[in-house]
């Protein structure tokens, strides 16, 4: 499957997803915002993958907003920022939310810069595994501008708010080591796609219901009371056990021999 500005190969069940803008340094002018939507989308409907690898051609994952391509025309603003109600995402900030929608994980591979809105659509992600080399930065204070990508959800779950302050009004440039120790980063590795496969594979060796009902317990309730994390725990653990994929995690464990395989996940 092949969408403008985005490319998507699905290889056993893995979809890799990659920014194919490398002479601009996969900038993200209106056509990747909308290639991005589609593919996000697209695969949040798709029942067999079990995981994402989303990454970047060239010499850098993400260099931010193609700023000129973006700003030369004002319907471009509005298209962006357009929304039916104030609490939903617009076209901004789906590239960024929509990956927090897919009920599988989505792991960023990122190398050289990801910067402004690189940095926002990362930030949807589950995991981020980062080249030791890499640059991160929430770029957007440099144009007088908040972070409106719809990164925010994540910063406040990944990080002290006094650090996100910094970060944002700053506009700085760190390296992976800063941005592991901000909490941005999951991993450092000097191969990232190797390593960003290796833990795809490592959670596709589970049930695909339970990190789907993880994903989903995580991402809504985090932040939320207590009592609604205790009562969607109940009720997403009694779901789980009333499918199919729960009784082949058994036997994986009990009886490895019988090679039971899991069937294509429930709705989450």
């Amino acid at each position: 499957m092949t969408a403008q500005r985005v490319t998507v190969e699905i290889q056993e069940q893995i979809a890799f997803v990659r920014l194919s803008r490398a002479d601009k340094h996969n900038a993200i002018d209106m056509e990747m915002f909308h290639a991005l939507d589609k593919v996000s989308k697209n695969l949040a409907k798709d029942l067999t993958i079990r995981a994402v690898i989303v990454s970047g051609d060239g010499e850098d994952f993400c260099s931010g907003l193609d700023v000129k391509s973006v700003m030369k025309n004002k319907a471009n603003i509005a298209s962006l920022l357009f929304k039916l109600w104030p609490g939903s995402s617009n076209l901004a900030q789906r590239v960024s939310s929509n990956w927090r929608k897919i009920p599988v994980p989505v792991i960023f591979a990122i190398h050289g810069r990801c910067w402004g809105g690189g940095m926002q659509i990362a930030l949807g992600g589950d995991f981020r595994i980062v080249d030791k080399n890499a640059s991160l930065s929430i770029m957007e204070a440099r144009w007088g501008l908040i972070p409106d990508m719809g990164g925010n959800i994540a910063l406040r779950e990944l990080m002290p708010i006094d650090m996100a302050k910094e970060l944002a009004m700053t506009g700085k440039v760190i390296n992976a080591e800063q941005a592991k120790q901000y909490g941005l980063v999951t991993h450092i590795s000097d191969d990232v796609p190797e390593k960003a496969l290796e833990l795809a594979k490592e959670i596709c060796a589970r049930s695909p219901d339970s990190v789907a009902a993880v994903k989903k317990l995580y991402n809504q309730n985090w932040t939320l009371a207590s009592w609604k994390m205790l009562a969607k725990e109940s009720y997403y653990q009694l779901k789980i056990i009333l499918g199919k994929n729960q009784k082949v995690a058994i036997t994986k464990q009990l009886a490895p021999e019988k090679n039971k395989q899991y069937q294509a996940r429930a709705k989450w």
